[in-house]
């Protein structure tokens, strides 16, 4: 699979998340701090690895921030992206299964290697459900976007 990463800082968690990618097979796409000459600031790097995905791309993105919020809310912003903040494998579980959810957003704080491998088994087992009114939301918010002004 082609996962797009953005982190806006070089934290051990960000180079151990890019190994664990690398390691289960993934062809991983860089940007920002882990990036040389990457722009590192939040809001543009999560955006980079959000287009990935709504381009095509990339299959799918991590997108990383001190708490996870500003590279959650600007991976969002990207018509076409679901992004969801996961701190533990039951919401990442949810957010694939439930939500259709094709961007992961990771806080660099409060989150351990094994922790990071908890929710990256999830995220990656998971896969959208076809529950009615689950598909019924995710179509909803997919017509929220072209409600969006351009520009």
């Amino acid at each position: 699979m082609r996962i797009s990463v953005s982190s806006d800082m070089d934290e051990p968690v960000a180079r151990a998340l890019l190994a664990e990618l690398r390691e289960r097979g993934h062809e991983v796409r860089v940007h920002g701090a882990l990036s040389p000459g990457g722009d590192s600031r939040w809001a543009f790097c999560s955006e980079a690895a959000a287009r990935d995905v709504a381009e095509g791309t990339a299959d799918q993105a991590v997108v990383c921030c001190w708490t996870g919020t500003g590279a959650s809310i600007a991976a969002n912003k990207v018509p076409g992206v679901r992004a969801a903040l996961c701190t533990d494998a039951y919401t990442a579980d949810g957010a694939r299964r439930w939500n259709d959810a094709n961007v992961l957003a990771l806080g660099l704080r409060l989150t351990s290697e094994p922790l990071l491998k908890e929710i990256l088994d999830a995220w990656f087992a998971g896969a959208a459900g076809q529950d009615a009114d689950d598909r019924q939301n995710v179509d909803r918010v997919d017509r929220l976007d072209d409600a969006r002004p351009t520009g």
